[in-house]
């Protein structure tokens, strides 16, 4: 079976991602699934909705294994079910009801109390509640306990949660629900301890598994016994898990039964994890309930999972197994069998556009400095085959035109920098323009434009991004403009991969000036563009994706050498940069830097129109502000050195998820090329005698491409479509 693996990444170490999954959770899921036997292609869900959904009609999944919390808002976890329904994609879990039902806390104990199901005493607290009511204290019992009512992973959790007081509470309360204005949960707090009841469907009772207890470290045990955000995000081992639970033989008896109830009356499938506090007096509380439980590898469900005969590996292919036996995708029969060998993937013909550089840059000839070494092309090249296609080599030099047209590609991996011209990098997509084949990456004239430093400038201040002043001089002569102060940086104007720039073409004054701009227009035959050079942290950043953009973390170049206060991140220094640099991904930046270079990183991009895949280098001065230096739409991509890679990496994308997020765009503009071509005109024409045989209406129908369009010519791969899947319920 071909499996999509959906996620959200775990990049730092903030509040705000505490519910996501890290790299090593990430990598032993599909490790996981992959030993079942399955393919497994994993699917990162940051960006916009109209992305992932291009990257899975791409993959054309049989099944969805989705981990994926969402973002933001009252319904986050129900998002992604119910874009995979509107996409007619199977995919394990609870479905979009259930999940937006047991992320609100208070709305799970209305239902389960319509059960007969015990919870501690509570209501729920918005801004509007606390205006209207003052300081009343909701009619609540002390010790009371204040919760984000929409969060999980005992965010906004800890001892500093209970309120012993009605002043208390008032302050506490106006404190979270100012941190959390969707909604807190007020509750009755009970003093005891905490007790989880994981859920694989199709194992133990009814998929109930043995409780779990969490025993923490007397030393780090906080004064309610709180198995808080503390406890679960940044001391994770000063907690033990304890399975089975070290409770008495009825209690366990009560947790169980009360489980399955829980289970029916949600509706719950595959995967879920029931939280209970068992207060002194022996009863039974239930707390929340998780339908979208933590899977990584120390997590209680599969200490639980052990006691089922079932290690980490088997529990992921419980959960998998109950997906597909829901979705009636296999039978008892088949799961029982040894995995079948992998069915290949639908195959589209790529055609690969790229320059090969055969002069070495580090000897310090930079004519081929934008061209690709022949491992980066073997790598890229790789990684496509990988994903399934058939993979036409196209180098872009003068022969190129007469290879396209012959090729019979259905798409273009792009990465051509071009041989001559400011023009040159927007050659081979006006080249596919023309013939009518889809290409990945961005457009002739954003090309074109991006590869104009001071064309790019001007776009960049219509749209209110900050970028450096500057002027073009094409001979050296021309008078410099007033408003210029130096220190001032030259660079060729239409250059990329850093050439032309040195740590020498940094001046201080005209005469050093005019000097560097003869010496740069003599060796690069283009005009030269004067920039003031702005102090300050150096940062470069990774964009994927389309209008909405995915931006990764940027990612800062850290220059070793700390007596030179003017560093340049030139052609030099990469060459060799690990003698002179650095890079730290993510860096040490404040939430407010963060969301500046963010923010200028994505509106560059959309300014410019780019698409697919781009970088942007950028400058923060001593007052926080960034400045765009230059865009990159066109960005390296040799494994483990180019820029755009390491960021990748950073962000826990390997290689090929990189290569496979930049074809997407591609493979989407193929989906809507085809869909114009769509067989409806043609089989207007020809409307089949329903008297007729069979047979006769086979033989009506017109013959043409495989696209259904009625022309002859030779056939086409179809695009993956999606598989069909009967309804939850």
């Amino acid at each position: 079976m071909k499996i999509a693996f959906t996620h959200n990444l775990r990049l730092t170490d903030a509040e705000e991602e505490a519910e996501f999954d890290s790299v090593d959770t990430v990598n032993a899921i599909a490790a996981a699934i992959s030993t079942a036997g399955h393919e497994v292609e994993k699917i990162e869900v940051s960006g916009p909705a109209s992305h992932l959904a291009a990257r899975i009609e791409a993959y054309a999944p049989d099944l969805i294994f989705n981990t994926a919390e969402g973002r933001r808002g009252r319904a986050r976890e129900a998002f992604y079910p119910a874009l995979f329904e509107e996409l007619g994609f199977p995919y394990t879990g609870s479905d979009a009801y259930v999940l937006t039902v047991t992320l609100d806390k208070w709305l799970t104990k209305l239902v389960l109390a319509s059960h007969g199901i015990d919870t501690p005493r509570s209501r729920l607290v918005t801004p509007r509640d606390l205006a209207l009511l003052g300081d009343t204290t909701f009619g609540m019992s002390f010790p009371a306990i204040v919760k984000p009512n929409y969060e999980g992973s005992s965010k906004g959790i800890g001892d500093d949660s209970v309120a012993r007081d009605p002043k208390a509470l008032r302050a506490l309360l106006v404190r979270t629900v100012e941190l959390y204005p969707a909604g807190v949960l007020l509750e009755e707090f009970i003093q005891g301890i905490d007790v989880t009841v994981p859920f694989i469907e199709g194992t133990g009772e009814e998929g109930v598994l043995s409780p779990v207890e969490y025993v923490i470290d007397p030393a780090a045990r906080s004064k309610y016994n709180i198995y808080d955000y503390r406890l679960k995000n940044t001391e994770p081992g000063k907690v033990q898990v304890r399975c089975p639970a070290d409770l008495p033989r009825d209690v366990v008896a009560r947790l169980k039964a009360i489980s399955k109830t829980v289970v029916r009356a949600l509706g719950m499938r595959d995967v879920g994890r029931i939280d209970y506090r068992l207060g002194e007096d022996g009863r039974l509380y239930l707390l929340e309930v998780n339908a979208l439980p933590s899977l990584e590898p120390g997590a209680g469900l599969f200490a639980a999972a052990k006691r089922e005969s079932l290690s980490y590996d088997g529990a992921i292919a419980a959960i998998l197994q109950s997906g597909l036996l829901r979705w009636k995708l296999a039978s008892p029969a088949d799961l029982a069998a040894p995995p079948k060998p992998k069915r290949p993937a639908d195959r589209l013909r790529v055609g690969f556009a790229f320059n090969m550089k055969r002069v070495d840059s580090k000897a310090g000839n930079d004519t081929e400095a934008e061209y690709d070494p022949p491992e980066t092309i073997d790598a890229i090249r790789t990684a496509i085959e990988s994903l399934g296609h058939d993979v036409v080599p196209l180098e872009a030099n003068s022969e190129l035109p007469g290879k396209l047209m012959e090729s019979g590609v259905d798409l273009v991996f792009n990465i051509a920098e071009g041989l001559a011209g400011r023009n040159r990098e927007a050659a081979v997509p006006a080249l596919c323009e023309l013939c009518g084949i889809p290409y990945t990456g961005s457009d002739s004239a954003t090309l074109a434009l991006a590869l104009d430093k001071a064309l790019t400038k001007r776009i960049l201040r219509q749209h209110g991004v900050l970028t450096p002043d500057f002027q073009v001089m094409a001979t050296g002569r021309e008078k410099l403009a007033p408003t210029l102060r130096f220190p001032l940086i030259v660079k060729p104007n239409a250059e990329g991969s850093s050439k032309g720039i040195a740590a020498k073409g940094v001046v201080d004054d005209e005469p050093s000036l005019r000097a560097a701009v003869k010496e740069l227009i003599e060796k690069y035959r283009q005009p030269a563009l004067i920039e003031e050079y702005i102090p300050g942290r150096e940062f470069t950043v990774g964009l994927l994706g389309d209008r909405r953009p995915r931006v990764l973390p940027p990612m800062e170049i850290v220059f070793k050498d700390k007596s030179n206060t003017r560093p340049v991140y030139d052609f030099e220094i990469k060459q060799e940069w690990e003698k002179h640099v650095h890079y730290d991904c993510p860096p040490k930046l404040t939430p407010t830097e963060s969301k500046a270079i963010e923010r200028a990183a994505r509106e560059t991009f959309l300014a410019l129109d780019c698409r697919d895949v781009a970088r942007v280098d950028l400058r923060m001065n001593q007052k926080g502000e960034v400045y765009v230096l230059e865009v990159n739409p066109l960005p390296g991509l040799t494994p483990g050195y180019s820029d755009l890679v390491l960021i990748s990496n950073a962000a826990g994308i390997e290689y090929r998820t990189l290569i496979a997020e930049i074809l997407a765009g591609g493979l989407k503009r193929l989906r809507e090329k085809r869909r114009e071509a769509s067989p409806r005109d043609a089989t207007d024409k020809v409307k089949p005698n329903p008297r007729q045989a069979q047979g006769d209406r086979i033989a009506a129908e017109p013959k043409g491409n495989g696209n259904g369009n009625g022309n002859s010519g030779t056939a086409s791969p179809a695009l993956p479509t999606p598989p069909t899947g009967e309804a939850q319920g």
